[in-house]
């Protein structure tokens, strides 16, 4: 005869849990299989046991506490940001005060943001900034701010938004007066006509598995290659973002050709070895001391008309590394891999380059990101190309333009020497 359980409940007034009890009559004593007997005695503690506490979870789980009750509530802390010590806007938001002001009433005269019931376009803004420091995740956010998640990723969206928007207000074409800096003696009358240099710059990137070949560089880290271009004011003038880390700096140039990106009849812009040498983009020549630092190792002038131009062409195309190297430095969220949509990520790649000309045409200071403090985990920083050391002649449109290229380099190198050799004599 088998076993027979009983079921009784009570509730108990203390507690609240459902106390269930177990009456077993055994009617005849029948000889257990000691599996059985173990299967048994788990379920009892089963009964037991586990019942009570999916009773308490139950009974809490309709009792819903607020989760951000600080005191320092967002506004507050952007507040406490904005009036303390200037170093404080420059550490959490990128930039002086006076030009996080200066964004934010653009913003809203763009009517591209306004204040909502429950946040100003400040701390929208803030958030926004926070995020690019520091590579803040939406729950570091929350925290930060004191928000909810949703309300996070709703404002971040309508900040990145909005800044892409200005993207034709401050990423303009050049200037076609020659700059400045051309005058000087070692560079007139050779470069009038360069309006700035271009290079290609990674920035590592989130892909989902199944979409990462594509976007896997040289050194085997995902990234996506964006071309850009500047002028001597450190201004960037052209961003082509979201092509795949495996692309050459050719490839991305060439494309961007073909979507919008246009040089004037007669001028030139400066490119690495990465690039092939055209007029219309004039590259040092292969096999010779090219970098300013190779200059000075050698501990020697110039020996010939190669190393002359060399020398001048980095000298002047030193302009597009200084500008890159101070968008790292001075948005860190360039540096990682950020967990955002894909094409979030390139917006942010874009906007970054905005944020930068802003910050630049207001007179921010452009040295003081190089020795600001760490913002985020040097372990979480990803190991990049810095651009393509050699041309693969993989592009026909400019490969049919290259002997023009090489006899214009020619021409003003020889000038360039005469010149030099002549002063020295």
């Amino acid at each position: 005869m088998p076993t027979t359980s009983f079921p009784q409940q009570q509730a108990n007034p203390s507690t609240g849990y459902l106390i269930v009890y177990i009456s077993c009559i055994r009617l005849h004593k029948v000889p257990m299989n000691p599996t059985n007997y173990r299967r048994s005695q788990s379920e009892d503690e089963f009964v037991f046991f586990v019942l009570p506490t999916l009773q308490v979870e139950s009974s809490h789980s309709s009792e819903k506490r607020p989760m951000h009750t600080s005191e320092m509530t967002g506004a507050r802390r952007v507040t406490e940001i904005l009036t303390g010590h200037e170093s404080l806007c420059k550490r959490h938001f990128r930039m002086e005060v006076g030009i996080f002001q200066a964004l934010v009433n653009k913003l809203r005269e763009k009517n591209l943001l306004a204040d909502t019931r429950a946040i100003a376009v400040e701390e929208q803004v803030a958030i926004f900034l926070y995020a690019m420091a520091k590579n803040a995740s939406n729950e570091t956010l929350q925290e930060f701010f004191q928000h909810s998640g949703e309300t996070i990723s709703r404002h971040f969206a309508a900040v990145l938004d909005a800044i892409t928007q200005l993207t034709c207000v401050y990423i303009c074409p050049p200037s076609l007066q020659p700059h400045p800096i051309l005058s000087r003696p070692q560079f007139y009358p050779f470069f009038q006509d360069c309006i700035g240099a271009i290079d290609g710059t990674h920035v590592p990137m989130t892909i989902p598995l199944q979409q990462q070949e594509p976007y896997r560089n040289r050194k085997q880290t995902i990234s996506q290659n964006v071309m850009v271009a500047c002028d001597f004011d450190l201004k960037f003038v052209h961003v082509h973002a979201g092509w795949e880390g495996s692309a050459s700096d050719a490839r991305v140039l060439q494309d961007a050709l073909t979507h919008g990106f246009h040089i004037p009849h007669g001028k030139f812009y400066l490119v690495d070895a990465g690039y092939a040498n055209t007029p219309q983009f004039l590259a040092p020549y292969r096999g010779t001391r090219y970098h300013i630092q190779e200059q000075g190792r050698a501990r020697q002038r110039p020996r010939d008309y190669k190393e002359l131009f060399n020398l001048r062409h980095a000298q002047l195309r030193n302009h597009i590394e200084r500008t890159i190297g101070i968008l790292k430095m001075r948005f860190p969220i360039l540096r990682t891999a950020s967990r955002y949509p894909v094409q979030k990520q390139i917006d942010i790649s874009v906007a970054c380059c905005v944020l930068h000309n802003f910050i630049r045409l207001h007179n921010g200071d452009m040295s003081w990101s190089n020795n600001d403090i760490m913002e985020i985990d040097p372990r979480q920083i990803v190991d990049v190309p810095s651009g393509d050391n050699n041309y693969h002649s993989d592009i026909q449109a400019f490969n049919y333009s290259r002997d023009a290229g090489n006899q214009m380099r020619d021409h003003i190198a020889e000038q360039m020497w005469a010149q030099y050799s002549a002063r020295r004599a």
